[in-house]
């Protein structure tokens, strides 16, 4: 499974989620899949509290992700776009999956020289007989049109465009992000951060993205059939 090969790969890979706050301004880093999952990752109801305290003018979101829940994402993404100060995403490595609707909730979008913007189709697991699959691919079709939307508010290309981007798992350098309008500008000055993802579970990855951890991952069987158990509600 997709989903289980990415979480339990970058299972050991370091993560950064902290704020720090100077006067006016806060800087959020966001180094971590997004949303709790068995392989650990910030969830949206850690996050959005602590996001809501913050009382500046301007808060500089520091990206490096490669995704995670869509809905974590989504909750993450609207408290951005709500909260009063400025916010200027900057994707210092990666933005995958969620986390570039994450980085576009921002005011401003910038991408470091060597990063990568990712964008595909939602994945899921699912459990059950053919009608509980059939209302789940319905609502995987209906996430991936919010995503849709969200892109085409970004860069002003036509839904068709973008949804065979996301068909095809397109990773946009730096220069094409810009190109295509997923980002304002390019750091000037500012290389990639050092990759700690192993992203060889989403198709197309740069070679540069998919080595493997340096230590082995600790399946958490206990969490992981939790999580599943939850998937059973989806369905109508």
């Amino acid at each position: 499974m997709k989903l289980m090969d990415l979480f339990l790969s970058n299972q050991a890979a370091p993560r950064t989620v902290r704020i720090e706050q100077a006067g006016r301004e806060a800087t959020v880093y966001l180094y971590d899949i997004i949303g709790e999952s068995w392989a650990g990752g910030v969830s949206a109801k850690e996050f959005v509290p602590q996001l809501a305290a913050l009382d500046v003018d301007t808060i500089h979101l520091r990206i490096n992700s490669p995704g995670g829940d869509v809905f974590d994402g989504r909750a993450i993404a609207n408290a951005l776009a709500q909260h009063p100060a400025h916010v200027v995403a900057h994707i210092d490595g990666q933005a995958a999956s969620a986390a570039t609707y994450v980085a576009l909730a921002a005011d401003e979008v910038e991408i470091a020289d060597g990063g990568f913007f990712m964008i595909h189709n939602a994945w899921t697991i699912a459990l059950g007989n053919a009608a509980e699959f059939e209302a789940t691919a319905i609502v995987l079709r209906k996430v991936d049109a919010s995503i849709v939307a969200d892109y085409q508010r970004k860069t002003g290309k036509s839904p068709e465009e973008l949804a065979a981007w996301m068909d095809a798992t397109t990773w946009f350098t730096a220069d094409e992000a810009l190109e295509h309008g997923f980002v304002d500008r390019i750091a000037t000055g500012q290389k990639a951060a050092k990759n700690q993802w192993n992203l060889a579970a989403y198709g197309n990855a740069p070679a540069a993205l998919t080595e493997p951890p340096e230590t082995e991952p600790v399946f958490d069987r206990a969490h992981l059939e939790r999580r599943l158990s939850l998937l059973e509600t989806i369905a109508p």
